[in-house]
């Protein structure tokens, strides 16, 4: 017997729970709870809330999902410096 067909919606992340697993509302406005998929974890994506993801969903539970991807950040760029002091500063390292 072949295997059903998936459903993908996009969502925005509301909160997060324990267990790697979180609250997403979706854009057709249902709440539900997904859980990271395994290339997410390999590959160390971190999702924080207030990201938009997109949803793997099967058509006999609309309640679970899997969170398959973390949308780009559309937010511009503050311009502040990561890491530590700017380099060529006023001492020297040895």
């Amino acid at each position: 017997m072949a295997k059903e067909e998936l459903i993908q919606f996009e969502g925005l992340v509301t909160e997060i729970l324990p267990d790697a697993r979180y609250r997403v509302q979706l854009d057709a406005g249902h709440e539900i709870v997904a859980y990271t998929a395994g290339k997410m974890k390999k590959n160390r994506i971190k999702t924080l809330a207030g990201d938009r993801v997109t949803i793997e969903m099967s058509p006999y539970d609309l309640e679970k999902g899997r969170l398959i991807f973390r949308h780009k950040d559309e937010r511009p760029n503050t311009g502040a410096p990561r890491g530590g002091p700017p380099r060529g500063g006023q001492f020297r390292r040895r």
